[in-house]
């Protein structure tokens, strides 16, 4: 396991049916290496949640998002990376103008249907579902032994298969 900080965000910018996904392609130690995710990274000292959401949107898009909204808490126990905690917010509206070069990888408009067929991590697809479904706010505890979701829980009850 490597010593991180572990406490972040992420969030999903939304827009005409679609979301703001990175494709992380630039990194090489990364272990969100060819996934697509939203946008986000870890808490500076200090930092509120929506501040590191904030900074992390416009350093990775150059976009700033407005009114975004805290969906829910995200705990990732990993036997590999140890345990995360995420903060999970979506927004339906920003300022500026998305960049073309993001130095995490590559920034594309998905289809909100399309999403599940991407390269996307298991636990993944349960947020964005339950935010598809406009769950209200929701803690999910994803568990992975190596890139393998095992366990699931959503506010404290196991999710089954």
């Amino acid at each position: 396991m490597t010593s991180r900080n572990n406490l972040t965000t992420l969030c999903y910018l939304e827009q005409n049916g679609c979301y703001l996904m990175l494709h992380r392609t630039k990194k090489e130690k990364d272990i969100n290496k060819d996934k697509w995710i939203g946008i986000g990274g870890h808490l500076e000292e200090g930092e509120s949640p929506e501040e590191c959401l904030v900074r992390e949107m416009r350093e990775e898009t150059g976009v700033t998002p407005v009114s975004p909204k805290l969906r829910g808490i995200i705990t990732f126990v990993s036997d590999r990376y140890g345990t995360e905690y995420m903060f999970l917010y979506s927004a339906k509206a920003y300022q500026g103008e998305p960049s073309s070069d993001c130095p995490e990888g590559d920034l594309q408009w998905v289809e909100k249907d399309r999403i599940s067929s991407l390269p996307l991590w298991e636990g993944d697809k349960i947020f964005l579902r339950l935010m598809s479904e406009n769950h209200p706010f929701f803690s999910l505890k994803l568990s992975y032994q190596g890139d393998n979701l095992v366990y699931a829980a959503l506010d404290g009850e196991e999710l089954k298969p």
